[in-house]
């Protein structure tokens, strides 16, 4: 489907953007600037989560900061006044002290208190500002973390998610403490399992759910008595692991009940299923489940209910198994069970939907041609509009009289920004960041389009070094996105972010090779069972059209990197692109890349991921695992290679790393292996961050300079 025409009176918001990027990225002028470096990059502040306050007068937001020595990120809470909505409007101010986790901002009813998590008294627990004055008040004491929250629209009820056995008698959280309590006591450490998952991610299943209780609230909003279990007798987590959060679960605006999403699969099924149904109970746990999309096999979620309470609204997939399908937006009336989906025929995959406080509206997030957008639905005219421009919109929430963002692109990390209900333009809220950008240059970059596979247009993106002058040549980098079925996109990266590389004397080519998002669902569905060929034809294709129209860039001196499906790629491109007998690249880097597609089957954690994308299993469809499996091209690899892997990954397991790197030493193939004991599939601590740069920039220029 075309993209959708932007109203005139969005468009500002592009240029407004570009108009702020420009001052930041100029910064006081050329005798100041200085490259973006990795330490800069790990030392940024990173807003997220805003929320408006019910008034539309304020705005909550979380922001990470990095403790760097003690190589951990920190949360706090700060609070802004949304511009032309209040006068004088007071700068950002912190509400947590500084140093504490705290986390996951959310407004009461009357907008009078601010609830978060924080770990302030050694657990994670709800906590609650009075914004009329005074310390933070503990809302719950629960046994155990809390690992997410939601206020019923009364204010009258808090529910809760908390990690319990299920098979506990009430108190499941009292329970459940003393038996790990009992359990960390004991002097055996071995583990019997009887089912996978056995692990998950990068974590060990100690036999716990993530489970929902509702708490109910006296007058000071203080969580009183014991809380209502309302997800017992259901074998599933709620939110789901390991990335899962209360977008998963709503409450009716009449505060009567909970719909909530789950996993249907139950015992050793689990791991094949990505069948999630939507389920209703009341919040005081009377009359027991309704399963509300049981005739669905495949995902539902992200339930948000109308202001009237008459129609729900969420996502759903229409395959089973394949976690990439388009997710479409459902809607039902909760009186008759009529259901029907809204926009069919928008051929993107939505996210993060949400209420106009009159009903009219539904917003929601998608991909789109490199970007990431919110968009608006009019559920009436059955009409979508984009009401963003370029660049990434990674949160947001929408209020009576405005919406609030955040809103990133490759050049400059997310800001808030606040954007009025009935349209005009978006406004910017927050500035983190700009002391420590002051004089920093970053490399321009711009996208570009090739004919790749099939005759199809992919894009790409270019990113210029940052000391780019006309007339020299520069190393390039070719990074390989991972997911598959995902994007880099317009976004600032915190771990593989273009703009270090430049910092770093490099060009930077990227492409939306077929299996990218937001390009139609038959392009994301043509890199399944085709791993090898298509996305490398893409691959090839965009390459040779960027040397040819980017005559700065010097192919001799050319790397190319990846992680996950990017590390696979990689792997695969090391025996498989052999131009010249050699390939085109001086070096490799693959991070936590498949190396053996079989073994990598029998290893990994979600096994619906791996029999949808090679359609079917190893002991049944061998040939699907072997037609694109790097390990079988291990005589051809020639390349000097750098592997980075996890410890702590259980999605692609360490071994594929080490197989990898056997692979290189034993035929004798410059290589290093980098591995970092205590990450999972993500390099996450800031020493560790720094650490994987230094290794990898060395690593390239060793082999470019």
């Amino acid at each position: 489907m075309p993209t959708q025409r932007v109203p005139r009176r969005f468009r500002a918001s592009a240029a407004l953007a570009a108009g702020f990027m420009a001052a930041v990225l100029l910064g006081a002028g050329p005798s100041r600037a200085r490259p973006f470096s990795p330490k800069d990059l790990v030392m940024l502040d990173r807003v997220s989560d805003p929320r408006i306050s019910p008034d539309g007068t304020r705005v909550a937001y979380q922001v990470r900061e990095t403790d760097y020595a003690a190589n951990r990120g920190v949360t706090g809470i700060w609070l802004a006044d949304l511009p032309g909505t209040t006068a004088p409007v007071l700068a950002p101010r912190r509400l947590t002290a500084a140093g504490g986790s705290n986390s996951s901002p959310r407004w009461s009813p009357d907008g009078r208190m601010l609830y978060f998590l924080s770990s302030r008294s050694g657990s994670s627990q709800v906590w609650r500002f009075d914004l009329a004055g005074g310390d933070a008040q503990p809302v719950t004491r629960a046994p155990l973390d809390i690992g997410s929250f939601m206020l019923s629209p009364d204010g009258q009820r808090l529910v809760v998610s908390m990690e319990v056995f299920i098979d506990c008698a009430a108190p499941a959280p009292q329970c459940t403490r003393r038996r790990l309590d009992e359990r960390a006591a004991q002097k055996n450490t071995g583990q019997l399992f009887q089912r996978i998952f056995v692990r998950h991610w990068d974590t060990w299943s100690n036999g716990t759910r993530s489970q929902l209780f509702a708490y109910a609230l006296d007058a000071d909003g203080i969580a009183t008595g014991a809380p209502v279990w309302l997800t017992r007798g259901l074998d599933g987590d709620v939110p789901s692991k390991p990335e899962g959060d209360d977008s998963e679960y709503t409450i009716t605006p009449d505060g009567s009940s909970l719909i909530f999403s789950m996993r249907v699969a139950a015992g050793s099924s689990e791991p094949l299923s990505t069948n999630f149904d939507l389920y209703q109970v009341r919040l005081d746990g009377t009359g027991g489940l309704r399963n509300l999309t049981a005739d669905n096999p495949a995902w539902d979620t992200g339930p948000v209910v109308s202001p009237d309470g008459r129609t729900l609204a969420y996502l759903a997939t229409r395959r089973p198994g394949f976690e990439s399908d388009r997710f479409g937006i459902m809607l039902k009336d909760l009186a008759t069970g009529a259901t029907r989906e809204l926009l069919p025929r928008w051929d993107r995959s939505a996210s993060g939907l949400q209420w106009s406080a009159d009903g009219r509206t539904l917003y929601a997030t998608a991909d789109e041609a490199g970007q990431h957008r919110l968009f608006a639905a009019d559920v009436a005219a059955e009409r979508i509009t984009a009401l963003t421009g370029q660049g990434t919109v990674g949160s947001y929430t929408a209020g009576s009289r405005a919406l609030v963002f955040t809103l990133e692109n490759l050049a400059s990390p997310a800001q808030v920004y606040v954007l009025p209900a009935a349209g005009g333009t978006p406004r910017q809220v927050t500035h983190l960041n700009e002391q420590r950008l002051a004089g920093v240059e970053f490399g321009a970059y711009e996208q570009f389009v090739f004919k790749g596979w099939n005759g199809d247009p992919v894009q790409g993106y270019l990113v210029r070094p940052a000391d780019f002058r006309p007339g020299r040549r520069y190393p390039v980098v070719l990074i390989i996105h991972g997911g598959p079925q995902s994007a880099f996109g317009n976004l600032f990266h915190y771990r593989w972010n273009a703009e270090t590389y430049a910092g770093a004397g490099f060009a930077v080519v990227m492409i939306d090779f077929h299996g990218t998002p937001g390009y139609g669902q038959a392009f994301t569905d043509s890199i399944s069972g085709h791993w090898g060929d298509r996305p490398l034809e893409d691959l090839r294709k965009g390459w040779k059209y960027a040397l040819e129209h980017y005559r700065f860039l010097d192919g001799t001196r050319a790397c190319a990197l990846g992680a996950s499906y990017g590390g696979y790629m990689v792997n695969w491109i090391a025996g498989n692109w052999q131009d010249n007998g050699a390939g085109p690249w001086r070096c490799l880097v693959t991070h936590d890349g498949v190396f053996d597609a079989r073994m990598m089957y029998y290893a990994t954690d979600e096994l619906w991921f791996e029999e949808w994308e090679n359609r079917g299993t190893p002991f049944a469809n061998p040939a699907n695992y072997e037609r694109f499996n790097p390990v079988d091209h291990v005589g051809e690899w020639r390349i000097p290679m750098l592997i980075v892997h996890g410890g702590q990954d259980f999605r692609i397991p360490l071994e594929q790393g080490l197989g990898a790197f056997t692979a290189l030493q034993r035929r004798g193939i410059p290589s290093e292996f980098l591995y970092f004991p205590d990450e999972n599939h993500w390099v996450m601590k800031p020493q560790n961050s720094m650490q994987w740069h230094d290794v990898v920039f060395g690593w390239l220029k060793r082999w470019t300079q």
